[in-house]
């Protein structure tokens, strides 16, 4: 019999950090029943008084926010990482190991708006967001002890976001994480082998069918990867092979935040809400190493499956021994691609 992976049971290899995901289309037979439903959203105050991220208020540990007019960054007030913490190691008969970690976390607002989520926000204020994500990996990147800038957003509070004000975090650190290290051992075999970047030939073989991409423009392409886990997983992937945040040129920053916005748009028009994710930059490490074997992307995994309520867990089978999806890849962007371009809430909501 030939494999179906439509209706077959079978395992996809991500090429990216060399594990399995195991793929059980079969199971979802019944046709798309993604439907609206009433959930609690952000405020619709542009200020908060009683937020600790709004221009001029007081914050958790005591410091205040000045009257920011458009984006804002500053030191976590109570940071998962320190600067001076010492670097001593500690091992225990090769059983018990540990090594201390130094590191800065930062808290980036995108916006003095309290009630602007980024698909709600202006393409202008947006490229503000990608100019300050750009000075950052650059600040924090040229410090001596940081080898890796870690660029993320908890969007709701499913996903553990402890503030309804649109916001992002950084966590730059001595060691590079976990997962951009699987994708630095996948990245260089790739590279010593065929001389392009691993992700430079993946998308060539993406753009040839068009089955995942989800949206698309002059410089970054956005498609559900082949061995994607959660349900409306994405990838945002750069045309033109670059590492780093700051080796993108002008257009380049300007197409970044349009791809953003596009894709955001669709997550949130899928069931009309805010649509809850966790997404992140995947830019070279900051080890002073050349790395022509990375390729800029961007990750977005939103937990949510057939509904604002229906949502994808690790549980089980995926916890003890492989993750497993049922929907597949091709079927998810569909969805997502034929989501409207335009946000559902643009009647009524006033960009500013």
């Amino acid at each position: 019999m030939e494999l179906d992976t439509n209706s077959h049971p079978h395992r996809r290899l991500n090429i990216m950090t060399g594990e399995w995901v195991q793929v059980s289309p079969h199971r979802t037979k019944r046709p798309w029943q993604g439907q609206e439903e009433h959930t609690s959203e952000n405020d619709s105050q542009s200020y908060d008084a009683t937020c600790y991220l709004c221009p001029g208020n007081d914050r958790a540990a005591g410091s205040s926010n000045p009257e920011y007019q458009s984006t804002y960054s500053f030191i976590n007030d109570f940071s998962a990482l320190l600067p001076d913490s010492p670097s001593e190691e500690f091992n225990h008969r090769d059983l018990l190991v540990a090594k201390g970690e130094r590191g800065i976390c930062k808290v980036i607002c995108f916006s003095p708006r309290h009630d602007l989520t980024l698909p709600e926000m202006e393409q202008s204020h947006i490229e503000d967001v990608v100019d300050l994500w750009v000075h950052e990996y650059r600040e924090l990147g040229e410090k001596p002890f940081v080898n890796y800038v870690q660029i993320f957003e908890n969007k709701g509070e499913v996903m553990g976001c402890s503030n309804p004000h649109p916001h992002g975090q950084i966590w730059a650190q001595e060691t590079v994480p976990e997962e951009p290290a699987k994708e630095q051992i996948q990245f260089k075999k790739y590279f010593d082998t065929h001389g392009r970047t691993l992700l430079e030939d993946y998308l060539e073989i993406e753009l040839e069918t068009k089955e995942r991409v989800v949206t698309e423009n002059d410089d970054f392409v956005v498609l559900v990867p082949f061995w994607a886990f959660w349900p409306f997983e994405t990838i945002v992937i750069s045309r033109r092979p670059f590492a780093r945040l700051t080796d993108m040129t002008v257009d380049e920053k300007r197409s970044l935040a349009d791809i953003i916005r596009k894709l955001t748009i669709k997550y949130d028009n899928l069931f009309s809400i805010p649509f809850p994710y966790s997404a992140g930059h995947h830019p070279a490490p900051t080890d002073g190493r050349d790395h022509p074997e990375w390729h800029y992307h961007m990750h977005f995994y939103p937990p949510l499956l057939r509904s604002a309520t229906v949502k994808k867990f690790r549980v089980g089978y995926e916890m003890l021994a492989n993750p497993q999806r049922d929907i597949t890849a091709e079927y998810s962007a569909n969805i997502l691609r034929e989501s409207p371009d335009t946000h559902y809430k643009s009647n009524n909501n006033i960009n500013g």
